[in-house]
Protein backbone atom coordinates (compact mmCIF):
# COMPACT_ATOMS: atom_id res chain seq x y z
CA UNK A 1 0.00 0.00 0.00
CA UNK A 2 1.22 3.50 -0.83
CA UNK A 3 2.54 5.35 2.21
CA UNK A 4 1.10 8.86 2.37
CA UNK A 5 2.27 11.17 5.09
CA UNK A 6 3.32 14.60 6.21
CA UNK A 7 6.21 14.89 8.65
CA UNK A 8 7.92 17.75 10.45
CA UNK A 9 6.75 20.86 12.28
CA UNK A 10 3.71 22.32 10.54
CA UNK A 11 2.85 26.02 10.66
CA UNK A 12 -0.76 26.42 9.57
CA UNK A 13 -2.47 24.54 12.44
CA UNK A 14 -0.89 27.01 14.88
CA UNK A 15 -2.71 29.87 13.15
CA UNK A 16 -6.09 28.35 14.07
CA UNK A 17 -5.68 26.92 17.57
CA UNK A 18 -9.37 26.09 18.14
CA UNK A 19 -10.89 24.71 14.91
CA UNK A 20 -14.38 23.26 14.88
CA UNK A 21 -14.53 19.62 15.95
CA UNK A 22 -16.96 17.04 14.64
CA UNK A 23 -18.07 13.65 16.00
CA UNK A 24 -17.24 10.22 14.67
CA UNK A 25 -20.06 8.35 12.95
CA UNK A 26 -21.90 6.17 15.47
CA UNK A 27 -25.07 5.24 13.56
CA UNK A 28 -26.20 4.20 10.10
CA UNK A 29 -27.12 7.24 7.97
CA UNK A 30 -28.37 8.22 4.51
CA UNK A 31 -27.66 11.12 2.17
CA UNK A 32 -27.70 12.11 -1.50
CA UNK A 33 -23.92 12.57 -1.81
CA UNK A 34 -21.13 11.32 0.43
CA UNK A 35 -17.86 13.26 0.25
CA UNK A 36 -14.86 11.25 1.40
CA UNK A 37 -12.05 13.57 2.47
CA UNK A 38 -12.14 16.74 4.56
CA UNK A 39 -9.34 18.70 2.92
CA UNK A 40 -9.58 21.56 0.43
CA UNK A 41 -10.96 19.37 -2.36
CA UNK A 42 -13.75 17.90 -0.25
CA UNK A 43 -14.57 21.26 1.32
CA UNK A 44 -14.91 22.89 -2.10
CA UNK A 45 -17.14 20.12 -3.44
CA UNK A 46 -19.38 20.60 -0.41
CA UNK A 47 -19.53 24.34 -1.06
CA UNK A 48 -20.81 23.96 -4.61
CA UNK A 49 -23.19 21.10 -3.84
CA UNK A 50 -24.79 23.08 -1.03
CA UNK A 51 -25.50 25.88 -3.51
CA UNK A 52 -27.90 23.35 -5.03
CA UNK A 53 -29.29 22.27 -1.64
CA UNK A 54 -27.95 18.73 -2.05
CA UNK A 55 -28.11 16.55 1.09
CA UNK A 56 -24.39 16.02 1.79
CA UNK A 57 -22.37 14.07 4.35
CA UNK A 58 -18.62 14.58 4.59
CA UNK A 59 -16.33 12.12 6.36
CA UNK A 60 -12.62 12.13 7.09
CA UNK A 61 -10.54 9.41 8.65
CA UNK A 62 -8.58 12.11 10.50
CA UNK A 63 -9.61 15.55 11.64
CA UNK A 64 -10.85 18.01 9.04
CA UNK A 65 -7.89 19.55 7.19
CA UNK A 66 -5.58 17.12 8.96
CA UNK A 67 -3.94 15.76 5.82
CA UNK A 68 -2.11 17.46 2.97
CA UNK A 69 -4.19 20.66 3.21
CA UNK A 70 -2.28 21.50 6.40
CA UNK A 71 0.98 21.22 4.44
CA UNK A 72 -0.13 23.33 1.46
CA UNK A 73 1.91 26.54 1.04
CA UNK A 74 -1.14 28.54 -0.06
CA UNK A 75 0.01 30.02 -3.39
CA UNK A 76 -2.88 30.59 -5.79
CA UNK A 77 -1.69 31.10 -9.35
CA UNK A 78 -3.04 31.56 -12.84
CA UNK A 79 0.11 30.10 -14.40
CA UNK A 80 0.91 26.45 -13.82
CA UNK A 81 3.71 23.89 -13.77
CA UNK A 82 2.77 23.16 -17.38
CA UNK A 83 3.20 26.38 -19.33
CA UNK A 84 0.57 27.71 -21.70
CA UNK A 85 3.01 26.95 -24.53
CA UNK A 86 3.24 23.31 -23.44
CA UNK A 87 -0.53 23.04 -22.89
CA UNK A 88 -1.21 24.22 -26.40
CA UNK A 89 1.24 21.71 -27.84
CA UNK A 90 -0.26 18.86 -25.80
CA UNK A 91 -3.97 19.63 -26.06
CA UNK A 92 -4.34 22.11 -28.90
CA UNK A 93 -4.77 25.87 -28.85
CA UNK A 94 -8.40 25.96 -27.72
CA UNK A 95 -8.00 23.47 -24.87
CA UNK A 96 -4.66 24.88 -23.73
CA UNK A 97 -6.00 28.43 -23.50
CA UNK A 98 -9.18 27.17 -21.87
CA UNK A 99 -7.17 25.50 -19.09
CA UNK A 100 -5.48 28.82 -18.31
CA UNK A 101 -8.80 30.65 -18.42
CA UNK A 102 -10.16 28.16 -15.89
CA UNK A 103 -7.25 28.72 -13.51
CA UNK A 104 -7.77 32.49 -13.72
CA UNK A 105 -11.47 32.05 -12.96
CA UNK A 106 -10.64 29.73 -10.06
CA UNK A 107 -8.38 32.31 -8.39
CA UNK A 108 -11.31 34.75 -8.59
CA UNK A 109 -13.70 32.11 -7.23
CA UNK A 110 -11.46 31.52 -4.24
CA UNK A 111 -11.57 35.23 -3.44
CA UNK A 112 -15.38 35.19 -3.59
CA UNK A 113 -15.64 32.10 -1.37
CA UNK A 114 -13.10 33.50 1.12
CA UNK A 115 -15.25 36.62 1.50
CA UNK A 116 -18.26 34.52 2.53
CA UNK A 117 -16.58 32.77 5.45
CA UNK A 118 -17.11 33.70 9.07
CA UNK A 119 -13.36 33.83 9.67
CA UNK A 120 -10.97 35.32 7.12
CA UNK A 121 -8.53 32.86 5.51
CA UNK A 122 -6.16 35.78 4.83
CA UNK A 123 -6.80 35.88 1.09
CA UNK A 124 -4.52 38.56 -0.39
CA UNK A 125 -4.05 39.41 -4.08
CA UNK A 126 -0.40 39.27 -5.13
CA UNK A 127 1.67 40.00 -8.19
CA UNK A 128 4.05 37.27 -9.28
CA UNK A 129 7.61 37.03 -10.60
CA UNK A 130 8.46 33.95 -12.69
CA UNK A 131 12.18 34.16 -13.41
CA UNK A 132 14.64 32.35 -15.66
CA UNK A 133 16.68 30.03 -13.44
CA UNK A 134 19.41 29.89 -16.09
CA UNK A 135 20.21 32.43 -18.81
CA UNK A 136 19.32 29.83 -21.44
CA UNK A 137 15.74 29.74 -20.09
CA UNK A 138 15.07 33.36 -21.03
CA UNK A 139 14.20 32.60 -24.66
CA UNK A 140 11.43 30.11 -23.81
CA UNK A 141 10.24 32.43 -21.05
CA UNK A 142 9.84 35.25 -23.57
CA UNK A 143 7.85 32.92 -25.86
CA UNK A 144 5.58 32.08 -22.94
CA UNK A 145 5.14 35.77 -22.16
CA UNK A 146 4.12 36.51 -25.74
CA UNK A 147 1.49 33.76 -25.70
CA UNK A 148 0.08 34.85 -22.34
CA UNK A 149 -0.14 38.44 -23.55
CA UNK A 150 -1.73 37.39 -26.83
CA UNK A 151 -4.57 35.67 -24.99
CA UNK A 152 -5.24 38.52 -22.61
CA UNK A 153 -3.42 37.50 -19.45
CA UNK A 154 -2.06 40.43 -17.39
CA UNK A 155 1.70 40.01 -17.88
CA UNK A 156 4.82 42.09 -18.43
CA UNK A 157 8.31 40.96 -19.42
CA UNK A 158 11.25 42.04 -17.26
CA UNK A 159 14.75 42.18 -18.70
CA UNK A 160 17.77 41.78 -16.43
CA UNK A 161 17.93 45.54 -15.81
CA UNK A 162 14.23 45.62 -14.83
CA UNK A 163 14.77 42.86 -12.26
CA UNK A 164 17.93 44.44 -10.83
CA UNK A 165 16.14 47.77 -10.43
CA UNK A 166 13.33 46.24 -8.35
CA UNK A 167 14.75 43.18 -6.61
CA UNK A 168 17.82 42.35 -4.55
CA UNK A 169 18.91 39.71 -7.07
CA UNK A 170 19.64 39.50 -10.78
CA UNK A 171 18.20 37.12 -13.38
CA UNK A 172 18.36 37.07 -17.17
CA UNK A 173 14.62 37.60 -17.57
CA UNK A 174 11.22 37.11 -15.94
CA UNK A 175 7.48 37.25 -16.49
CA UNK A 176 5.81 39.64 -14.05
CA UNK A 177 2.08 39.06 -13.75
CA UNK A 178 -0.96 40.30 -11.89
CA UNK A 179 -3.99 38.40 -10.65
CA UNK A 180 -2.46 35.75 -8.39
CA UNK A 181 -3.08 35.45 -4.67
CA UNK A 182 -2.09 33.81 -1.41
CA UNK A 183 -4.11 32.54 1.56
CA UNK A 184 -4.10 30.33 4.63
CA UNK A 185 -5.25 26.89 3.38
CA UNK A 186 -5.94 25.55 6.88
CA UNK A 187 -8.23 28.43 7.82
CA UNK A 188 -9.87 28.23 4.40
CA UNK A 189 -10.65 24.51 4.57
CA UNK A 190 -12.03 24.72 8.08
CA UNK A 191 -14.02 27.81 7.15
CA UNK A 192 -15.60 26.31 4.03
CA UNK A 193 -16.64 23.16 5.86
CA UNK A 194 -18.18 25.26 8.66
CA UNK A 195 -19.99 27.29 5.97
CA UNK A 196 -21.44 24.09 4.47
CA UNK A 197 -22.43 22.81 7.92
CA UNK A 198 -24.46 25.99 8.40
CA UNK A 199 -26.29 25.04 5.21
CA UNK A 200 -27.12 21.60 6.55
CA UNK A 201 -24.15 19.38 5.76
CA UNK A 202 -23.30 16.65 8.27
CA UNK A 203 -19.61 16.03 9.08
CA UNK A 204 -18.02 13.01 10.76
CA UNK A 205 -14.34 13.01 11.69
CA UNK A 206 -12.24 9.96 12.63
CA UNK A 207 -14.50 7.98 10.30
CA UNK A 208 -12.71 5.90 7.70
CA UNK A 209 -14.40 4.43 4.64
CA UNK A 210 -13.23 0.86 4.14
CA UNK A 211 -15.57 -0.57 1.50
CA UNK A 212 -18.54 0.24 -0.69
CA UNK A 213 -21.00 -1.83 -2.71
CA UNK A 214 -23.69 -1.02 -5.26
CA UNK A 215 -27.18 -1.06 -3.80
CA UNK A 216 -30.54 0.16 -5.15
CA UNK A 217 -29.05 2.39 -7.84
CA UNK A 218 -26.58 3.90 -5.41
CA UNK A 219 -24.01 2.83 -2.84
CA UNK A 220 -23.84 1.38 0.62
CA UNK A 221 -20.58 2.56 2.18
CA UNK A 222 -19.05 0.81 5.18
CA UNK A 223 -16.87 2.54 7.77
CA UNK A 224 -14.15 1.22 10.04
CA UNK A 225 -16.56 1.27 12.98
CA UNK A 226 -19.02 -1.02 11.21
CA UNK A 227 -21.53 1.74 10.45
CA UNK A 228 -22.97 2.32 6.99
CA UNK A 229 -23.79 5.33 4.83
CA UNK A 230 -26.36 4.89 2.06
CA UNK A 231 -25.93 7.41 -0.77
CA UNK A 232 -26.72 7.99 -4.42
CA UNK A 233 -23.19 9.14 -5.27
CA UNK A 234 -19.81 9.18 -3.51
CA UNK A 235 -17.10 11.73 -4.20
CA UNK A 236 -13.55 10.71 -3.38
CA UNK A 237 -11.61 13.84 -2.43
CA UNK A 238 -8.80 11.87 -0.82
CA UNK A 239 -5.93 13.55 -2.62
CA UNK A 240 -2.73 11.54 -2.80
CA UNK A 241 -4.24 8.63 -0.85
CA UNK A 242 -6.48 7.83 -3.82
CA UNK A 243 -3.42 6.18 -5.34
CA UNK A 244 -3.74 3.49 -2.66
CA UNK A 245 -7.16 2.62 -4.11
CA UNK A 246 -6.21 2.60 -7.76
CA UNK A 247 -2.82 3.52 -9.15
CA UNK A 248 -3.24 5.91 -12.07
CA UNK A 249 -0.64 5.57 -14.82
CA UNK A 250 -0.73 9.36 -15.28
CA UNK A 251 0.17 10.04 -11.62
CA UNK A 252 3.74 10.87 -10.56
CA UNK A 253 4.45 10.51 -6.83
CA UNK A 254 7.26 12.44 -5.14
CA UNK A 255 8.28 14.15 -1.92
CA UNK A 256 8.21 17.93 -1.51
CA UNK A 257 9.55 20.16 1.25
CA UNK A 258 8.68 23.51 2.80
CA UNK A 259 9.89 25.92 5.47
CA UNK A 260 8.36 28.91 7.26
CA UNK A 261 10.82 31.46 8.61
CA UNK A 262 10.86 33.72 11.61
CA UNK A 263 9.00 37.03 11.43
CA UNK A 264 11.15 39.56 9.60
CA UNK A 265 11.12 43.33 10.03
CA UNK A 266 10.99 44.34 6.36
CA UNK A 267 10.94 42.68 2.95
CA UNK A 268 13.76 44.78 1.55
CA UNK A 269 14.44 44.17 -2.14
CA UNK A 270 11.15 42.32 -2.49
CA UNK A 271 8.51 44.70 -3.92
CA UNK A 272 4.91 44.20 -2.77
CA UNK A 273 5.75 40.80 -1.24
CA UNK A 274 5.04 39.26 -4.65
CA UNK A 275 4.96 35.53 -5.23
CA UNK A 276 8.18 34.19 -6.73
CA UNK A 277 8.95 31.01 -8.63
CA UNK A 278 11.31 29.87 -11.37
CA UNK A 279 11.72 27.94 -14.62
CA UNK A 280 13.88 25.15 -13.14
CA UNK A 281 12.22 21.78 -12.56
CA UNK A 282 11.86 21.01 -9.74
CA UNK A 283 11.36 24.67 -8.90
CA UNK A 284 11.56 26.92 -5.87
CA UNK A 285 8.40 28.82 -4.87
CA UNK A 286 8.27 31.64 -2.34
CA UNK A 287 5.69 33.85 -0.66
CA UNK A 288 5.25 36.06 2.38
CA UNK A 289 2.40 35.85 4.88
CA UNK A 290 0.52 38.41 6.99
CA UNK A 291 2.50 37.53 10.12
CA UNK A 292 5.67 38.75 8.42
CA UNK A 293 7.10 35.31 7.75
CA UNK A 294 8.50 33.86 4.51
CA UNK A 295 7.26 30.52 3.15
CA UNK A 296 9.55 28.59 0.83
CA UNK A 297 8.82 25.29 -0.89
CA UNK A 298 10.39 23.01 -3.45
CA UNK A 299 13.35 20.64 -3.83
CA UNK A 300 10.96 17.88 -4.92
CA UNK A 301 12.47 14.44 -5.36
CA UNK A 302 11.30 10.85 -5.90
CA UNK A 303 9.23 9.59 -2.97
CA UNK A 304 11.39 9.43 0.16
CA UNK A 305 11.04 8.68 3.84
CA UNK A 306 10.56 12.37 4.50
CA UNK A 307 11.61 12.49 8.15
CA UNK A 308 15.09 11.41 7.05
CA UNK A 309 15.32 14.22 4.48
CA UNK A 310 13.47 17.13 6.10
CA UNK A 311 16.36 18.57 8.10
CA UNK A 312 18.68 18.54 5.11
CA UNK A 313 16.01 20.03 2.86
CA UNK A 314 15.21 22.64 5.51
CA UNK A 315 18.80 23.86 5.39
CA UNK A 316 18.89 23.82 1.58
CA UNK A 317 15.66 25.83 1.27
CA UNK A 318 16.90 28.39 3.79
CA UNK A 319 20.18 28.73 1.87
CA UNK A 320 18.30 29.32 -1.39
CA UNK A 321 16.06 32.06 0.00
CA UNK A 322 19.03 33.74 1.68
CA UNK A 323 20.87 33.69 -1.65
CA UNK A 324 18.04 35.71 -3.17
CA UNK A 325 17.60 38.02 -0.17
CA UNK A 326 20.90 38.13 1.76
CA UNK A 327 19.86 41.41 3.41
CA UNK A 328 16.90 39.78 5.22
CA UNK A 329 18.00 37.74 8.28
CA UNK A 330 16.03 34.50 8.27
CA UNK A 331 15.93 31.18 10.07
CA UNK A 332 13.57 28.25 9.58
CA UNK A 333 11.16 27.99 12.52
CA UNK A 334 8.85 25.46 10.83
CA UNK A 335 9.68 22.82 8.26
CA UNK A 336 8.01 19.75 6.81
CA UNK A 337 8.08 17.17 4.08
CA UNK A 338 4.96 15.90 2.36
CA UNK A 339 3.98 13.40 -0.28
CA UNK A 340 3.18 15.20 -3.53
CA UNK A 341 1.50 13.89 -6.68
CA UNK A 342 1.59 15.48 -10.11
CA UNK A 343 0.69 14.04 -13.49
CA UNK A 344 2.74 13.22 -16.56
CA UNK A 345 0.65 15.51 -18.78
CA UNK A 346 0.40 18.34 -16.22
CA UNK A 347 -3.37 18.43 -15.68
CA UNK A 348 -5.34 17.22 -12.64
CA UNK A 349 -7.80 14.30 -12.70
CA UNK A 350 -11.56 14.76 -12.27
CA UNK A 351 -14.54 12.54 -12.96
CA UNK A 352 -15.38 8.85 -13.11
CA UNK A 353 -12.98 5.94 -12.90
CA UNK A 354 -13.61 2.48 -14.30
CA UNK A 355 -14.46 0.00 -11.58
CA UNK A 356 -16.11 2.52 -9.27
CA UNK A 357 -19.82 2.80 -10.16
CA UNK A 358 -21.70 5.81 -8.75
CA UNK A 359 -18.36 7.35 -7.69
CA UNK A 360 -16.60 10.52 -8.78
CA UNK A 361 -13.04 11.58 -8.03
CA UNK A 362 -11.55 15.03 -7.61
CA UNK A 363 -7.77 14.74 -7.59
CA UNK A 364 -6.18 18.18 -7.86
CA UNK A 365 -2.75 16.78 -8.60
CA UNK A 366 -0.02 19.30 -9.40
CA UNK A 367 1.71 22.33 -7.96
CA UNK A 368 -1.39 24.52 -8.23
CA UNK A 369 -3.56 22.10 -6.28
CA UNK A 370 -5.94 24.52 -4.56
CA UNK A 371 -6.79 26.22 -7.84
CA UNK A 372 -7.19 22.83 -9.53
CA UNK A 373 -9.45 21.63 -6.72
CA UNK A 374 -11.68 24.66 -7.27
CA UNK A 375 -12.06 23.75 -10.94
CA UNK A 376 -12.65 20.13 -9.98
CA UNK A 377 -15.31 20.98 -7.41
CA UNK A 378 -17.32 22.92 -9.99
CA UNK A 379 -17.03 20.06 -12.49
CA UNK A 380 -18.02 17.40 -9.94
CA UNK A 381 -20.94 19.47 -8.68
CA UNK A 382 -22.27 19.96 -12.20
CA UNK A 383 -21.85 16.28 -13.07
CA UNK A 384 -23.98 15.44 -10.04
CA UNK A 385 -26.62 18.17 -10.29
CA UNK A 386 -26.78 18.72 -14.07
CA UNK A 387 -25.34 15.56 -15.57
CA UNK A 388 -22.56 17.28 -17.51
CA UNK A 389 -19.94 20.01 -17.54
CA UNK A 390 -18.48 21.62 -20.67
CA UNK A 391 -14.87 21.21 -19.51
CA UNK A 392 -15.08 17.75 -17.96
CA UNK A 393 -13.42 16.00 -20.92
CA UNK A 394 -10.20 18.00 -20.52
CA UNK A 395 -9.65 16.56 -17.03
CA UNK A 396 -11.09 13.07 -17.54
CA UNK A 397 -9.03 10.12 -16.37
CA UNK A 398 -8.90 8.86 -19.96
CA UNK A 399 -7.91 11.90 -22.02
CA UNK A 400 -5.54 10.27 -24.48
CA UNK A 401 -7.68 11.50 -27.36
CA UNK A 402 -6.08 14.93 -26.87
CA UNK A 403 -2.50 13.68 -26.73
CA UNK A 404 -1.82 14.15 -30.45
CA UNK A 405 -3.35 17.64 -30.69
CA UNK A 406 -1.09 20.42 -31.95
CA UNK A 407 -1.25 24.21 -32.00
Amino acid sequence: MLMIFVTGKLYWPETLPAPSLYPALTEDVKCDVLIIGGGEAGALVSYYLKQHDVDVILVDKRRVSGGSSSANTGLLQICNDKTLTACMHSFGEQKGVRFYELTRQAVDELEKISGQLDRSPDYIRRECLYYASEPADAESLRTEYQLLKKYGFPVMYFERADIEKRFSFSKEGAIYSKGDAEFNPYKFTNGVIAHSVKKGMRVYENTEVVHQKVQDGGLLVYTNSGRTIACRRAVFATGYEAQSMKRNANAVISSSYSIVTNQVEAFTGWPHGCLIWETARPYLYIRTCPEGRVIVGGLDEPLQKQDASSLNKRDQLLAKIQELFPQIPMRAEYYWGATFVGTHDGLPLFGEQEGYPHCLFTLGYGGNGTVYSTIGAQIISDLITKGSHADADLFAFDRRKYASATV
